[in-house]
């Protein structure tokens, strides 16, 4: 059966390998690789590194440091190794914890001993004096390894000296790698021992299913190989009072900008780490809750809840994953976000997990003063980019439950629409020909005005106002713009298409256009002139009749028009338009 297995899945493999060349020479700086095994001893490292020749390519071995010795896959392109990495994982082919490791995490190159000279090289060391010369460390290992290891007996009697907690984490190492998939419950029954023996049996060791010392620290070392290699450490944030591990090998403080505390990303991974500090209550608990998930670096999708004196937020994309978590206390809100790069799933959660459980509220909050002088922008959130969608236009409102009639442009490619932001909508019906989507809310809304469409021709040279969000929701109100109305037909004829002359903002596109009673004579049109170069202020507006014509196939029924009591006043005409404009918003 493993033969058939092993023989199903070398073509899914081959095909990874056949699109994932390693890099060149001359594009080694963007090199990463796949680190598969972290050894505390060369021999161990160099013969994981054979094992895994045998049946890979692209096998190498680099010192990492600290006397570990790391076996790596590569280098290839960012792209094609997180592809490699999802293949070989999905096939059994390398340890469910392998992850993305960069150049700067690699020295000297132990296998092959032919190293390129493009690839990562550690200087060597110093000549030290005969006499008081230390060994290196990957002598000390070599020797320490030489060294007799425990008997059966001697490993279960060092074994029974084990906390229950360090049981415990022996299964979770165990589950980590594969060979454990039981409960944690600290009990080495036959499951924990079967698993201990097919582990041994795996890394090379005698399968007596009893771990000795030495292998127990072996085990645990490949399980904290995540966290070493993001140089796990832990900060005592005094003025943001909280204390945390934190992966300081690929952050560092940057600046405090109230209520954050600014970790910015010092490598080529991106990660990224606010500490949250500020004194408050609820109401500023909820409002952090409601702030953070307009940033940019909590993405849309993902799980978030809400207690009385808590919360969590995930958001994931094809970019980014990041966790928030806060809680409030005698008066004080803290927490923590961690933002991490997408693809590299097993060791943010590791990552996370340790960050989790060591974080600790220190004596005092930051200064909510923090940051006071740092450069200021409406696109800014205490430094952090707010989210901002791919493309905003105006709509109104149709009928008494919250329809809203706007411009097809604004609807293409959208994976998600709203309604002033925060009012998701679907698309109800899209006539592309005429210019014309009509939405419908996800919750039925109670609109302030409703746009009654007029039935009267429109006087040429009337005057007409078009209610818009000029600016894309900038300004935070719909504004007004006046004209007159140029032409009952567009430029090739077109009936349902009204010129006008007025000169509009894009944002303005999907606005109603209003005349001097009220009466919604038509939707404005995007600015297409295709190759024509038209003068300033000319603009299209489909008419009345087509939008009524829409909204009766779409099953909308519109409003009627207002009885005519003359013109109205600029601010009567200000309030109707107002309370009839949406915003609309297109989000990737």
């Amino acid at each position: 059966m493993k033969k058939l297995f092993a023989a199903l899945a070398l073509p899914l493999i081959a095909l990874a390998i056949a699109f994932t060349a390693p890099v060149s020479a001359q594009s080694s700086r963007d090199a990463v690789w796949i680190q598969i095994a972290a050894r505390p001893s060369l021999r161990e490292a160099e013969n994981e590194a054979r094992s895994y020749a045998a049946r890979l390519p692209d096998v190498s071995g680099y010192a990492l440091g600290g006397g570990w010795y790391g076996v790596v896959l590569g280098p290839y392109a960012r792209e094609d190794a997180e592809r490699v990495l999802q293949v070989y994982r999905a096939e059994g082919q390398i340890p469910r914890d392998s992850f993305i490791a960069f150049k700067r995490n690699l020295r000297s190159q132990f296998y092959p001993v032919a190293a390129d000279a493009t690839q990562p090289a550690e200087p060597a060391p110093a000549p030290a004096e005969p006499a008081v010369q230390e060994p290196e460390p990957q002598q000390q290992t070599a020797l320490q390894s030489t060294l007799p290891d425990e008997t059966p007996a001697q490993a279960r009697r060092s074994e029974s000296t084990l906390s229950r907690d360090a049981r415990m984490q022996l299964q979770i190492a165990l589950k980590a790698a594969g060979f454990y998939n039981s409960g944690i419950d600290g009990a080495f029954g036959r499951g924990t021992r079967a698993s201990m023996s097919d582990w041994q049996a795996a890394r090379g060791f005698e399968p007596t299913g009893v771990l000795t010392t030495a292998q127990r620290q072996v085990l645990m070392d490949e399980y904290n190989a995540p966290l070493i290699s993001a140089g796990m450490a832990r900060v005592e944030d005094a003025k943001a009072g909280i204390a945390l591990q934190i992966p300081a090998g690929e952050v560092a403080f940057d600046r405090y900008e109230s209520p954050f505390a600014h970790y910015t990303s010092k490598g080529d991974l991106g990660a990224q780490v606010l500490l949250i500090s500020q004194p408050g209550d609820k109401r500023t608990l909820f409002g952090l809750y409601d702030i953070l998930q307009t940033l940019e670096i909590v993405p849309l999708e993902g799980p978030r809840q809400r207690g009385s004196d808590s919360f969590t937020i995930e958001g994931r994309n094809n970019q980014i994953v990041s966790f928030t978590q806060a809680s409030l206390k005698n008066g004080e809100v803290k927490g923590f976000t961690l933002i991490w790069p997408a693809g590299d799933e097993d060791r943010r959660t590791r990552v996370l997990a340790a960050m989790q459980a060591s974080f600790t509220r220190l004596e005092g909050v930051l200064d909510p003063a923090a940051g006071g002088d740092a450069v200021q922008s409406v696109d800014l959130v205490s430094g952090l980019e707010i989210r901002k969608p791919k493309l905003s236009r105006s709509g109104f409102f149709v009928d008494g439950s919250g329809s809203v009639l706007t411009t097809s442009d604004v609807v293409a490619g959208c994976s998600r629409i709203t309604l002033d932001h925060g009012y998701q909508a679907e698309v109800e019906a899209n006539n592309t020909a005429e210019g014309i989507a009509i939405l419908k809310p996800a919750e039925a809304l109670a609109p302030a005005a409703v746009a009654g469409l007029s039935t009267a021709s429109p006087r040429l040279q009337s005057e007409v106002a078009v209610s818009g969000f000029s600016y894309e929701g900038v300004l935070g109100a719909p504004s007004l713009t006046w004209g007159k109305i140029a032409d009952v037909k567009s430029l090739d004829g077109n009936a349902n298409i009204a010129r006008l002359d007025l000169a509009a903002q894009p944002g303005d596109a999907g606005g109603p256009v209003l005349d001097a009673t009220g009466a919604v004579l038509g939707m404005l049109l995007p600015r297409k002139t295709g190759g024509q170069q038209l003068p300033e202020g000319v603009s299209f507006a489909v008419n009345a009749d087509a939008i009524r014509t829409a909204l009766n196939a779409a099953g909308v029924t519109p409003a009627a028009q207002p009885v005519s009591s003359g013109s109205l006043p600029n601010a009567a005409m200000t309030r109707l338009a107002s309370g009839m404009t949406v915003l609309v918003s297109c989000w990737e």
